[in-house]
């Protein structure tokens, strides 16, 4: 059931992780969790294709790296997991889930794949700890970043633009 406004509305999403993870930034201050939260837990499993695919792009423009299994996984877990959260203060916990979810992945990534830190538990750990910032900067963007959808979504318009893409929403 694809029409035009899911396009326009798709393309915005897709348009807001690469400018968000293109133009300067604090670290993993982007719109790309709640992208990746939002567009499954409000239009299906499908639309995970959409904010994978950006964060994808983005990547390629900005520099591959070794991490990218542990950060692209992330965004499909974080989809997967969305649509587990069906009103809005569980959408609020779900996006807080998710920095979380990519913040654990990532970093087991960074320990795995970089000789920065020792590979043992207190190594692990020691990677864990100076990732929090980074966790901090994701925290607030999705935050910011699900007041305004949960702003959006509250209208009576988008609600019914909801429904008619995914007929198993619940407000």
């Amino acid at each position: 059931m694809f029409n035009e406004r899911i396009g326009k509305f798709i393309i915005i999403s897709f348009v807001s992780i690469l400018i968000s993870r293109l133009i300067p930034h604090p670290p993993n201050f982007t719109t790309a969790i709640s992208v990746a939260f939002y567009l499954p837990a409000l239009f299906g499993y499908k639309y995970i294709i959409v904010s994978l695919t950006a964060f994808i792009l983005s990547d390629l423009l900005i520099g591959v790296h070794n991490l990218l299994l542990f950060t692209w996984g992330s965004i499909i877990f974080i989809g997967l997991f969305s649509r587990y959260f069906k009103n809005l203060y569980f959408r609020f916990l779900g996006i807080v889930g998710s920095c979380i979810i990519f913040f654990l992945i990532s970093n087991l990534g960074v320990w795995l794949m970089s000789n920065n830190y020792e590979n043992n538990l207190s190594g692990l750990l020691t990677c864990y700890i100076m990732g929090l910032p980074f966790l901090k900067n994701s925290l607030i963007s999705s935050l910011g970043i699900s007041v305004l959808v949960e702003f959006f979504i509250s209208m009576q318009f988008a609600k019914a633009y909801i429904l008619k893409i995914n007929k198993n929403f619940i407000y």
